[in-house]
């Protein structure tokens, strides 16, 4: 785990990045709160609540990474159940935004629903590598982080841009 060190700074950075998009996500849903309405309950869990639990992943797992005190099997531990829990959620929010009529846009087939399973299944298989000590697995694990926070700030944005649509569809036209 002496490894992790030299990986300080990315960890500093991807959880700050992961937490402050987060709230920002916080400060966008609180603007545009009509979004929230008991009919679109179903776009938000769909849309809204994935992107939370992979900012959140992301933040997780940063502070995780820096944690001095760790060894090799509670860290892939805790990486590997992230992982899973991860898959799972994801695997079901593929299945929901397939099934949606919200959208028939293939790029956010991709993004908020196989993207993330193919992030989740590289914490896994991170996890599996550092229990096994192979080499290259701080570089898997910051991969699949990574393409994890890329992937949810195009998300963050997407549900931003639609807010803002709707929002300004409601208004009347003078």
């Amino acid at each position: 785990m002496e490894a992790l060190h030299a990986w300080h700074e990315f960890y500093i950075l991807l959880g700050t990045a992961g937490a402050t998009l987060l709230a920002l996500l916080f400060v966008a849903v609180s603007l545009g709160t009509g979004f929230l309405s008991n009919k679109d309950q179903r776009g938000t869990r769909t849309f809204m609540s994935p992107v939370v639990i992979h900012f959140t992943s992301v933040f997780f797992l940063s502070a995780v990474c820096l944690v001095p005190s760790h060894g090799p099997v509670f860290f892939a531990v805790l990486i590997g159940a992230t992982g899973i829990i991860g898959v799972a959620v994801s695997i079901i929010i593929t299945v929901w935004v397939l099934r949606t009529e919200l959208t028939q846009y293939l790029p956010d087939y991709l993004a908020y629903g196989l993207l993330p399973v193919g992030a989740y299944l590289a914490l896994l298989a991170a996890s599996i590598m550092i229990y096994t000590g192979h080499a290259n697995a701080l570089e898997v694990l910051a991969g699949g982080m990574l393409l994890l926070a890329i992937v949810n700030i195009r998300n963050a944005w997407d549900l931003t841009l639609s807010m803002v649509r709707r929002h300004a569809g409601e208004r009347p036209s003078n």
